[in-house]
């Protein structure tokens, strides 16, 4: 059985992947929007689906960190016998 540490240090390491992999989705959205801002249809194009990508990708994150927040309750709750 883990204790309660592991289970603090597993969510503390699965955060951080799951924002970090929203900057760096963030950040290559950014780089293609700016490489193509000169361009007029396509420079559009781009801005838009740079907001879409950033709403798609902040929806996904926090929803995927509530639900590791509710796993870590669970398993804190487990690994402390408060069940």
């Amino acid at each position: 059985m883990p204790s309660y540490s592991d289970v603090q240090k597993a969510v503390r390491v699965e955060k951080f992947r799951i924002w970090f992999a929203w900057v760096c989705g963030n950040i290559i959205m950014l780089i293609i929007a700016n490489a193509t801002q000169d361009i007029d249809v396509l420079g559009i194009i781009t801005q838009v689906l740079a907001v879409v990508v950033f709403l798609l990708l902040t929806f996904a994150a926090v929803t995927m960190t509530n639900r590791l927040n509710r796993k870590a309750a669970d398993a804190r709750r487990e690994v402390l016998g408060d069940l």
